[in-house]
This record gives C-alpha cells, structure tokens and sequence, in this order.
C-alpha cells in the first residue's frame, strides 16, 4: 500500500482544495489528503469506491453513521448526499484517500456474465458499507494513479484498467452488495432513475408522482424504498442539494445569501437561512466567514476556496 499512499499524498498535496480534495484528468479518480481532524465537509456522493489508506473518517448518511479505517474500502451505492469528518490525522500521517466512480453500465455487464451469485433482497440492501481492501483492488487504484504522470495514455489504458477494477469489486467482499446496484430490476437500480430526475431539478418544484413513475412504483412503495435507501425522504434529499449547492455559490462565486437562496430555489429568504442554519450550524453570512478565515494563506492572500458543483459530486 505504500506506493499508493505516496502517490495520493504527492499528488493531493500539489492540486488539492482547502478541504484537501484533489480532482485529477482521469475520469472518476479523486483523492484527499487532510493533515489534522476537521469539522463536517457535506458533500453529494455518485455511486463510487473509496480506498482509506491512512488515518480515519467517519461518515453519515441520512441517519446512519458509520467509521471507516485504514485498509478499508468503503462503497458508496447511491447517489448520496454524504457528511464527512476526518477524526484522525496529522502532519506526519495525514488522512489519505483514493476514491473511484463506479461504472452502473460495466457494473452491469459483469453481474450478467457472473451472474451465479443471487443479489440481495431489499431489505439487505445498503447504501454505504465497507470490507477490507484487496490486494487487487489496490493494485487497479495504483495503475490509474500512475496514469497522471502518463496523459496520453488515458485513452489507451484506463478503459482496462477499470474494467479490471470492476471485476475486482464484483468477485471479491463487495460483490454481494454490488450485484444490487447492476441489477436493473433492483428497488436501488430503479430508485436511480428518480435520483437523476432530482439532481437536474433541484431548482424546481417535482412532483413526487414523477419520481414514483420514473422508478416504476406507487406512491407508497417509493416512499418507502426512497427512504430505506437514502435515510431522506424525497423532499430532504432535494433540500440538502439546494443547500450544498447553495454554499458552494456563495464561496465560490461570492454571491450574496439572499441571490443563492433564489438561485437554488428557494422562494422565502428566511426559510432558506433557518434551514442553511440547521444542516451548516450557522447562519449563511456567518458559516461563509467562519470557512474564508480557515482558509490558508498564500503570500498574505486569502487562498481561493474551490467547492465542487453538484454535477461534478
């Protein structure tokens, strides 16, 4: 593992944010590098695997929380919006962590071709679990590191290397699990459809009949399977986008709270500060403050704070 952990923490250390998140050019890779314990990071997850390769994260979805530690590679099933702290850490053995968006098209295609393994029942079904990491998964991780000091074969070798790394996934400890997630049929996969629907229209008003109808439920049954799966009802789910993406506008963009409140979709100003408060603990204008001030300085500058927009999560 320790190839890998120098490479994560190389590369983070030169291209990440102050949250020490590092997007990288090859598709679906990221990192983080964080060199001591700090407060929550919210975030929206995509169906994606997380390598911890040193420290400790605890993580909560909905109402679940769970800790993850290192040697572990925790699976995040759905499109999640996710709460991160970082509980162990510091300047000689900082948190790292490699993550990789799952492919649903490749996930697919193995699960019908190893398809001797029944999925799970939805009721087994979860949406952040973790196992211990394999040598072959580390190994995937490892190559597609190595791409970032070779561009130009992205084209050529990262298709490989991912199908590879589902392989992995699907015949090693996470496979059970996964083979809901490929499976079509699945409460998880057909929950997907709605998720999609939800992400494009924050914004808006969408009627929970639309999102029953894209997952191919009732009304009753959708609330039902929204909720096992998410720990959120639909209306919360799209709460939580509206605020992330809201904070997102006004540390990124510098615009006001009352313009990110309205440019997220919220219609009443007072409304979208009580519950920016209740998710962020702290009003807008002072949470914004309290992050600016924690940002690094670079030369007597304020850094630039750079938050990742919801179609990029």
């Amino acid at each position: 593992m320790n190839p890998l952990k120098d490479a994560v923490r190389t590369y983070a250390t030169a291209h990440s944010n102050p949250d020490g998140l590092a997007l990288t050019p090859v598709p679906g890779l990221r990192m983080m590098c964080v060199e001591a314990p700090r407060g929550d990071l919210h975030s929206i997850y995509r169906p994606l695997i997380c390598l911890v390769l040193q420290g400790a994260k605890r993580m909560t979805v909905g109402r679940e929380q769970r800790l993850f530690l290192a040697g572990q590679s925790v699976i995040v099933s759905a499109d999640m919006p996710v709460v991160g702290h970082i509980v162990q850490a510091s300047r000689n053995e900082p948190y790292l962590a490699v993550a990789v968006e799952l492919q649903l098209a490749t996930l697919r295609e193995f699960a019908a071709r190893m398809g001797s393994v029944r999925p799970p029942r939805p009721s087994q079904t979860r949406t952040l679990f973790a196992e211990n990491t394999t040598a072959a998964v580390l190994d995937c991780a490892l190559r597609l590191m190595r791409l970032l000091d070779q561009p130009e074969a992205v084209p050529l070798l990262h298709a490989g290397i991912m199908r590879e790394l589902h392989y992995w996934l699907l015949s090693g400890p996470h496979g059970d699990a996964l083979l809901a997630l490929a499976d079509p049929t699945s409460h998880a996969s057909r929950l997907a459809e709605a998720v999609v629907i939800l992400r494009a229209g924050y914004r808006s008003r969408i009627r929970v009949e639309q999102l029953a109808a894209a997952a191919g439920m009732s009304l009753t049954a959708f609330h039902k399977h929204f909720k096992h799966l998410t720990s959120l009802t639909p209306g919360q789910y799209q709460k939580r986008l509206r605020l992330i993406e809201a904070r997102r506008l006004m540390l990124e963009e510098g615009i006001s709270a009352s313009s990110a409140a309205f440019e997220v979709g919220y219609e009443s100003v007072s409304q979208f500060t009580r519950e920016y408060g209740r998710l962020f603990k702290a009003p807008p204008k002072r949470d914004v403050l309290r992050v600016r001030d924690s940002s690094p300085q670079v030369n007597g500058a304020t850094q630039r704070i750079s938050v990742e927009p919801l179609a990029m999560l």
